[in-house]
């Protein structure tokens, strides 16, 4: 089912110069009309699979994949919980290479910030874990049980540094990590759509899939 052609109509006045007269009406899709996975869903993480969105995937490859059908897209997008989707998914690596390119110009090497390595005593004890952002200075002191010695690890030997590039390559891949809808409740999840999709009963009310009206500031039954 396509997104699109699931959504209500609303009959709106012609606007079109060749119009008959001016109780014209056209037929326009009801883009107003969102809707979102229920709040009781939502809490249950049963529901979904953790996936990972392969490099160069669109939505709707990936509702291929899953439900064998590109056209539902759009649950893919809606359960993730993505808004904007052309912030919120993933590029490839050419497409997120040309964007920070384009944000950061000659810059695009320049270090934005440090962080740590990875640091072990002798005995393999995590002393200091990867990825604490620190300053160019920082060092760390432990003592070793098995050189019974004290150790003092700084500069490159305890802080590697990130560029802007490797900043933003970072941030996109974090978005390939999104929450699915497993398929045994695909089917649930489109009824709820299409019962969220019919109008109730108002003045402006025709049919379940239409209701007229004569501006874009029509409230929702």
């Amino acid at each position: 089912m396509s997104y699109f052609r699931e959504l209500p109509n609303l009959k709106y006045p012609s606007f079109l110069k060749d119009k008959n007269s001016s109780l014209e009406y056209v037929d326009v899709k009801n883009f107003f009309r969102r809707v979102k996975l229920r709040e009781d869903l939502q809490n249950i993480m049963t529901v979904f699979d953790k996936y990972e969105i392969p490099i160069g995937h669109r939505p709707d490859n990936v509702a291929e994949d899953l439900y064998g059908s590109a056209e539902l897209d759009w649950v893919v997008i809606t359960c993730s919980g993505i808004i904007n989707i052309r912030d919120e998914w993933p590029l490839d690596s050419s497409e997120i290479y040309t964007y920070a390119e384009n944000k950061y110009g000659l810059n695009l090497n320049d270090l934005r910030y440090y962080e740590t390595k990875e640091i072990r005593d002798s005995e393999g004890h995590l002393i200091l874990p990867k990825g604490k952002r620190v300053n160019a200075d920082f060092s760390v002191k432990y003592y070793d049980n098995v050189l019974s010695t004290y150790q003092t690890k700084s500069g490159t030997n305890v802080v590697t540094g990130i560029s802007n590039y490797v900043h933003e390559t970072r941030l996109n891949d974090d978005k390939r990590f999104i929450f699915v809808l497993k398929e045994e409740f695909l089917q649930e999840f489109i009824n709820d759509f299409r019962d969220i999709m019919i109008y109730g009963k108002s003045s402006q009310f025709i049919d379940d899939k239409t209701i007229q009206t004569e501006n874009l500031n029509i409230s929702m039954p």
